[in-house]
């Protein structure tokens, strides 16, 4: 039981970080493309901005990435942000591989513990034979406890695991989309004066 404890306090204070690091808000704030091109109409871009965007959000950290590079050509602003990108994925699904193991392992501890509390039961059946029921049923149960409690912790975990996962595949697409309106706007193959359509 210890482990699988320890396993659902894990899960939860992984569950909870997450949710709240995976917040839309947080991760692509709104409207933050228009705001860029917004300064860089105004000379209000600078390294200094720039450097403040990075440190915002991970959706600010791909677009600085690009802005570095926004004087140079069209595929090496693509490729600065592709880069970033990748480690931005990679800060998303943290955790995420823990939350997985964890509901993949904590049935298999709960089947453990009952495999050994079974064994203690026909252990003491061998030494003071069949005659008290009572006890002979109430150690069998003791021993069913932890394969329910390993469920208990598994199936929310699995369930979250799969949320958070399908969660990030979301906040990746979304944030590939600003990019490339990023890339558009300062290389100039969609119309500067249409940015006002990404405000929605």
């Amino acid at each position: 039981m210890l482990p699988i404890i320890a396993c659902s306090v894990i899960a939860l204070a992984i569950i909870v970080e997450r949710l709240w690091a995976l917040q839309k808000k947080r991760v692509i704030p709104n409207q933050l493309v228009a705001q860029v091109w917004h300064w860089e109409r105004n000379d209000q871009l600078d390294n200094e901005q720039v450097m403040k965007l990075r440190n915002d959000s991970p959706l600010g950290s791909i677009l600085a990435a690009g802005l570095f590079n926004r004087d140079k050509e069209r595929e090496v602003m693509k490729e600065a942000i592709e880069d970033t990108g990748r480690l931005i994925v990679h800060e998303l699904q943290r955790y995420l591989n823990s939350l997985g193991t964890i509901a993949a392992v904590t049935p298999l501890l709960g089947l453990l513990g009952t495999v050994i509390g079974m064994i203690k039961v026909f252990s003491n059946l061998t030494t003071q034979g069949v005659g008290n029921v009572g006890s002979l049923a109430g150690g069998i149960s003791e021993a069913l406890i932890t394969t329910a409690a390993g469920l208990v912790v598994a199936i929310p975990s699995l369930m979250f695991y799969r949320y958070f996962s399908g969660r990030v595949d979301e906040l990746v697409v979304a944030m590939e989309q600003e990019a490339v309106k990023l890339v558009e706007v300062m290389h100039g193959t969609r119309s500067k004066e249409t940015l006002s359509d990404y405000r929605e």
